[in-house]
């Protein structure tokens, strides 16, 4: 996306630097997720007990780390869950932490290869099943839509189980019918077992919801690769 960034007037500069939330929920344009970054890590250094300005500094690393420039994508996904654990810290009964230190850790998982997978495979559980507990419902049962991910994922021979996967993607989606994410991963796991109808029937979902304005380029996303791969079934 192009930035904005240059066309601010100074009472804009000002905005942004001192409202966060406000350059995060632009991400999708080019610096704005590194400047919400920059903004809550400034906050948290200023006070230290901050556990907004920590969790919040996770989750933007993490855009940054599956969306930025793939040579800092390692570094920013690092990051966040170093930002994650200062929140644990601050606030271990909140879910929040936990969920942010399971993300950045499947992200690294994830793009990283088998062997990173296979390190933090148990503590991403671990954490996901720590948010279950504190909070099920939980940013409309994101723990349970990573839990579906991961129990897809993992190798079976390492508790990996499409089954499983289904049953937690299903329960996510009793909190959020409309998730983009959770359809999409659905589908993926329904092509895996063979149910080629039901997962073009998930992917069509994905297409059909209506964009949720606080995850709007999330949804974006899973759109246009759900187009692609409804497109090759």
């Amino acid at each position: 996306m192009v930035s904005c960034i240059s066309g601010l007037d100074a009472r804009g500069q000002a905005d942004l630097t001192s409202a966060p939330d406000a350059i995060y929920a632009r991400r999708e344009e080019t610096g704005f997720a590194a400047r919400a970054a920059d903004a809550w890590a400034a906050r948290l250094a200023a006070a230290p007990g901050d556990f907004e300005a920590a969790w919040k500094l996770s989750r933007a690393r993490y855009y940054i780390g599956t969306n930025g420039h793939v040579d800092g994508r390692r570094t920013a996904l690092d990051a966040g869950m170093a930002a994650a654990r200062t929140a644990i810290a601050l606030q271990p009964a909140k879910p929040d932490g936990h969920f942010w230190l399971a993300a950045n850790m499947g992200a690294l998982a994830e793009s990283f290869g088998m062997s990173q997978g296979l390190k933090y495979r148990k503590a991403i559980k671990a954490e996901l099943e720590e948010v279950l507990r504190l909070d099920a419902g939980y940013e409309a049962g994101s723990a349970d839509r990573a839990l579906g991910r991961w129990y897809y994922k993992v190798p079976g021979l390492f508790g990996g189980s499409n089954e499983k996967s289904e049953q937690h993607l299903r329960k996510s989606l009793t909190y959020d019918p409309q998730s983009t994410a959770s359809w999409y991963f659905l589908a993926e796991t329904l092509e895996d077992m063979g149910r080629k109808a039901d997962a073009r029937a998930a992917l069509q979902h994905v297409i059909d919801a209506p964009l949720n304005p606080e995850w709007a380029p999330e949804d974006r996303q899973w759109k246009a690769l759900a187009k692609t791969k409804l497109a090759r079934l």
